[in-house]
């Protein structure tokens, strides 16, 4: 297992994985614009997945749940280039300009292709990745509002992301949970983007529900794992990494205490009477 980050500023990153696969669950403090070079990255939300090749490029606004996997492919690792639009950066390009945002905008993941300006700009970053003085921070931030710029031109409406400086505020627990419960993130960050401290997330959670977080989060990701096993018939190592357990073993053992039998086994039973009908056929 090698995984390798290279930073040529705080801002700007080269990720590189060589193993069969790497997940991670996420929400990030800022957006962040990444261009695969290769590899394949599969994004899943709430209510959307997404599946991104080599030369794809695609925006992650901030406060965003994510479930993150990303894959080698075609005999190549998984490397990308990675830049951090901080909301720093972003206040200081957005200071002198008159920019209205749409209340209440979404933040989806923005799908970009390949588009050429921007793989030129993401591109030419590549080779400072060897450089062994320190980067100059002028050039970096000559890349990054490179890039913002772009990201107006392609996007008329990318204002609305790139310039909301708002912080999550208070929002329906019940709705917010009921979507995101497969993200396996800390209570603290749960409390943040419901616009709650940790203290008034956990109290108004036992109000809504009458038990923890985190008995009600453990019990809610395996009946979603339960469903989509039993009737999407997948398999049992596809679905853990998608509904908030760490490891394999961990979501079996906590799989079958909570319905006596392992995802394997459950898996094993949908697909055995299509396998007993094939062998009465072949004997008749």
């Amino acid at each position: 297992m090698e995984f390798q980050t290279r930073y040529i500023t705080a801002d700007i990153k080269l990720s590189c994985y060589e193993d069969k696969l790497f997940k991670a669950e996420v929400v990030f403090d800022h957006h962040m614009l990444v261009w695969f070079i290769s590899g394949e990255t599969k994004i899943i939300q709430a209510d959307k997945d997404y599946l991104f090749k080599a030369g794809d490029i695609f925006l992650i606004p901030r406060n965003q749940l994510a479930t993150i996997i990303n894959y080698p492919k075609d005999g190549l690792p998984h490397k990308s280039v990675v830049m951090h639009l901080s909301i720093d950066r972003l206040r200081a390009f957005y200071a002198n300009q008159n920019i209205k945002t749409k209340a209440g905008a979404t933040q989806k993941i923005l799908s970009l292709g390949k588009h050429p300006l921007l793989e030129s700009c993401l591109a030419s970053l590549i080779p400072y990745f060897d450089v062994r003085d320190k980067f100059p921070e002028n050039i970096a931030s000559l890349k990054i509002t490179e890039a913002i710029s772009i990201l107006r031109t392609i996007d008329k409406s990318i204002d609305n992301i790139l310039a909301n400086f708002e912080e999550p505020y208070k929002i329906d627990l019940a709705s917010f949970m009921e979507r995101n419960y497969m993200f396996n993130m800390p209570l603290e960050k749960f409390g943040y983007l419901t616009g709650r401290s940790l203290t008034t997330f956990k109290r108004d959670f036992y109000k809504l529900y009458n038990q923890t977080p985190q008995r009600w989060l453990t019990q809610k990701r395996l009946e979603l794992a339960h469903y989509q096993i039993a009737e999407k018939n997948r398999k049992p190592v596809e679905v853990y990494l998608e509904t908030g357990f760490e490891n394999l073993s961990h979501f079996s053992f906590a799989f079958k205490k909570q319905f006596g039998l392992t995802p394997t086994e459950l898996a094993n039973r949908k697909t055995r009477p299509a396998a007993n009908f094939h062998e009465r056929t072949n004997t008749n």
